[in-house]
């Protein structure tokens, strides 16, 4: 499966974006979705994940309380609606599908080798 990622833009600390992550190619109700992102010089961090079935959903720390992940798997598309950003939020974010597991549960979902696809990335800046 291809994974298109966009929405993403610059935006002022408390400002709102809504990412979009499109699968191409392969129906999204088959995968378990992830949001990761990763900034320049640092390693590739877990942000959110669905699980398949749109029951379960896994934040990092650092975002529970401001992001919301969800899926509409009759648009193919995945959503990480993104509120009271903060400068720490700036980064490239990637969206990421996984075939096996119908629910990694909040610990494997965090592993980025758990993920089979991952699509291109979409720039978000967060200026104070």
């Amino acid at each position: 499966v291809q994974l298109q990622a966009s929405g993403g833009g610059s935006v002022q600390a408390g400002g709102s974006l809504r990412l979009s992550c499109e699968a191409l190619g392969r129906p999204i109700s088959r995968y378990t979705l992830g949001w990761f992102r990763q900034v320049p010089g640092k390693e590739r961090e877990f942000v959110a994940a669905i699980s398949r079935s749109g029951g379960s959903t896994y934040y990092a720390d650092s975002v529970k309380g401001r992001f919301i992940m969800s899926r509409n798997d009759a648009k193919n598309t995945v959503n990480l609606q993104m509120n009271s950003l903060k400068p720490a939020d700036t980064g490239v974010y990637y969206c990421a599908a996984d075939l096996e597991k119908s629910d990694p549960g909040p610990t494997l979902a965090t592993y980025k080798i758990g993920y089979d696809y991952w699509g291109q990335g979409t720039l978000v800046t967060v200026s104070s």
